[in-house]
Parts: structure tokens; sequence; C-alpha cells
């Protein structure tokens, strides 16, 4: 097999984009022609009381007795268009969203093609696994951010009152805007796992660090999931915060005890002694 040039792997990277990006608009088709059903069932289910989470939250109130309002109040949203192409391009938009979030395992796939041939067995094998958890990862977080946390915000700033002089009136971009960035970032956040066990290759961080570091780690992960739900439930807090944690724990996980690792090739050293 021959070596193959800078400019073969940049064909072969031109290639791989055309493709992505043909998947793309097909898909981005597709959900434009399907978009009002997909609106109405899927996008827009979190305004409606009868959502499965909103459902779940009045089970566990009744269960626990609980009599705050998120657990026992009828909640309803109805969006309202102040712009004349908003919903033109929101449509548009949309689709090309969600034909991005759906086809990132085809993309990972790809990317697997093109890097497959530089990697050694060994590596091959690395590398399938960081995807395949890549990939899982994403798509649990954006069915947490889903089903959990962007109804949690949607439902506390919605009816949240400075006065009760003021009427709450949320508009279709305004919706849609919050939507993505939720949901993608929880995706994102999910990749955490990855990150860390990448950056312990690149011998940036340790599974000694990440222990040593874990208190900080904690109230930093609090932090950050008041911003993404900024409620002052604990409940809520409780919900967002405690899936982070335990990213935080899988990642100290997948990353190798250093120190083990040198010990096996001190073991090593000594059943093979260099004369």
């Amino acid at each position: 097999m021959t070596e193959m040039t800078f400019w073969d792997h940049l064909d072969v990277l031109r290639r791989v984009l055309f493709r992505v990006i043909g998947v793309w608009v097909v898909l981005a088709i597709v959900f434009f022609i399907a978009m009002p059903h997909i609106f109405d069932k899927v996008i827009l289910a979190p305004c409606h009381n009868d959502f499965v989470f909103y459902s779940l939250l009045h089970k566990i109130g009744e269960w626990l007795h609980l009599s705050g309002d998120f657990f026992n109040q009828d909640f309803e949203v109805k969006l309202i268009n102040i712009n004349l192409a908003s919903q033109f391009f929101i449509h548009i938009s949309t689709a090309f969203w969600m034909s991005v979030v759906v086809s990132v395992p085809y993309l990972l796939y790809e990317i697997w093609l093109f890097v497959k041939p530089g990697l050694y067995k060994s590596e091959q094998k690395g590398v399938q696994k960081a995807l395949a958890l890549g990939t899982t990862m994403f798509f649990l977080g954006v069915l947490l951010g889903y089903f959990m946390v962007y109804p949690l915000t949607l439902r506390f700033l919605f009816t949240y009152e400075l006065s009760s002089q003021i009427e709450n009136q949320l508009s279709l971009t305004s919706y849609i805007d919050n939507f993505m960035m939720l949901i993608l970032m929880m995706g994102l956040v999910f990749e955490l796992p990855l990150v860390t066990w990448l950056l312990s290759l690149m011998g940036l961080v340790t599974k000694d660090f990440l222990r040593k570091y874990r208190r900080h780690a904690i109230v930093l992960i609090f932090i950050v999931a008041a911003v993404i739900t900024p409620t002052g439930d604990p409940f809520t807090l409780t919900v967002v915060s405690i899936p982070l944690c335990l990213l935080y724990e899988l990642s100290i996980l997948l990353i190798k005890d250093k120190k083990r690792d040198e010990n096996h090739e001190e073991e090593d050293w000594d059943v093979y002694p260099q004369p």
C-alpha cells in the first residue's frame, strides 16, 4: 500500500465533508417536510401540562405529599410570534439543527474511517471505544436536556413573577433559542468523561488530580447546574447536579491508574532484566 501525500489526505477529507454535508441536507429536507408534526408533538410538548415529566412530578408530589407549585400546579404555555418572517426562518433553522444532532453517529463514523488507516490496531480499539462513548453520552445528555432540564427551566422562568401586574408572554424566537441552547449544552456537557479521558492520554489530567480536587469539582458542578437551571428549588438543582456528579466519577473510572501501570512496567522489567 503506497503512502498518501498531504494532497491525497486533503482530497479524502474533501470527499468526507461532501458526504457529511450531503447527509445534513437530506436530513434537513426530511425534517423540514415533517416539521409541523415534529413541532406540535415534540418541540412544543413541554408547553403542555400532559408532558411526561410534568406527569412524573405530579405523581412524586402525590406520593411524597408535596404542596409546591412544581408538583401540583397546572402548566400551559401559549407562544406568540411578533416578527413577520420568524416562523419561516425558525422552520428552516430547526430542521437544520435537528439534522445535525441526528447525524452525529454518521459524522463520528466518517471521522473513524478517515483516521483509521493511520492508526495501529491497538490504537483503533481505543478510538472505537472513544467514538462509541462520545455518541452514547451525547444522546444521553440530549435526552436529559429534553425530558428534564429544559422543562424545569421553562416551568420556573415562565411562572416566575416580579410583580402580579406583569403578564408573562413567551415569543416563539425566545422559546426556540433556549430550547436548542439548553439541549445542545446538555449533550456537550455529557462529553465530560470523553474529554477527560483524552486529556489523560495527553498527560494533562490524572486520576489522582481528579480525586484531589473532587470537592472543588462538586462545588463547580452545582454552580454550573444553577446557571443551566436558574431556580431556587432544591429539587430542580439536585436533579441536574446528580448526573453531572456521576459524570465526574465516571471520568475518574475511565482514567487508568498511572502508579499501577508504572508498577506493572517495573515488574515486567524485573522478569526480563537487561544484561
